[in-house]
């Protein structure tokens, strides 16, 4: 087991060398020059010149690129081209943000994802069972910029219950966590009551209840064990997606998160900050998926092997 978590972890390097890689690549072919949109209209060929060189830019591509790595692998992740601030104390204010509403998010969606589809498959085909699916279907249907506007229509513009932007109290965290969280919840809730109708077959189940066992029992101890590895699969998953899917709800309530660093970047063509975001967006799920790996073995024995 110990050799295998080894393997793991050295596998993540080149992981994180291709991520690299491609992000530079990326942003080298979408072209455009990011000093023309620092000097603005009616440059001098001077300064462009000037800025170039102090950027870097002039340098052949693999220079720049492994100027990029060696700086990383330091932990300098550069300077933003416009703020002139270091990237990494960027990161370090936003992501806190970011973390706690991907946090929130999957401990919501994961105990009423889990609840719903516990439900609905003890239950299947029954009245409780159509109803909880609907929900699902719609919460995996609905655009999430979509439902965040409606939400702050409804529940800050006609109501006035919570606020509509920023983190500034727990009220305001409300509305994102939702938005955050609904697709993961509906989806780990129909998946759930898939292997939940599944494993409520099986030959040992229906040994537990000819021993007299009663239901919650059957099902919390046998059946809900046996499915969860799928499910710690979904959940972790899930974890990782509202780590980089919080672009589009922290740009529409206006969070200053890892998210809105990323858009801000892209507009203006900030290759630093582009590049530790999804830096910073790939090793969320490395991390997240080494986890699981450790998180299965304990769930299931029989993996270790």
């Amino acid at each position: 087991m110990g050799r295998y978590m080894l393997r793991r972890f050295l596998f993540l390097l080149p992981t994180l060398l291709g991520v690299a890689l491609l992000g530079f690549a990326m942003l080298k072919l979408a072209g455009g020059d990011p000093v023309l949109l620092l000097v603005g209209e009616d440059p001098d060929p001077q300064m462009i010149e000037t800025i170039t060189r102090q950027l870097g830019l002039d340098r052949p591509l693999h220079e720049q690129f492994f100027t990029y790595v060696s700086n990383t692998i330091r932990g300098n992740l550069g300077e933003s081209y416009y703020t002139r601030q270091p990237v990494a104390d960027e990161i370090a204010r936003r992501y806190p943000r970011t973390l706690t509403l991907a946090v929130l998010g999957v401990a919501f969606s994961t105990v009423v994802g889990l609840a719903l589809g516990l439900v609905a498959g003890v239950r299947p085909y029954s009245a409780t069972d159509r109803l909880t699916m609907l929900v699902a279907l719609v919460g995996v249907s609905v655009p999430g910029f979509w439902l965040a506007l409606m939400l702050i229509y409804v529940f800050s513009v006609e109501l006035a219950w919570l606020p509509s932007i920023g983190l500034n109290s727990p009220q305001s965290l409300i509305l994102p966590v939702i938005v955050n969280s609904l697709f993961s919840l509906a989806y780990l809730a129909r998946m759930t009551r898939a292997e939940m109708i599944d494993v409520l077959s099986n030959d040992y189940v229906r040994t537990a209840r000819s021993k007299g066992l009663g239901e919650r029992v059957v099902v919390i101890r046998h059946a809900l064990k046996n499915a969860l590895i799928p499910l710690i699969t979904i959940a972790g998953l899930s974890f990782g997606f509202q780590l980089s899917g919080s672009v589009i709800t922290e740009t529409i309530f206006s969070i200053d998160g890892i998210g809105t660093m990323i858009v801000r970047g892209i507009l203006a063509r900030d290759a630093p900050i582009i590049q530790a975001g999804i830096l910073v967006v790939a090793l969320n799920f490395i991390a997240i998926t080494f986890l699981l790996d450790v998180l299965y073995a304990y769930v299931n024995p029989r993996i270790r092997y």
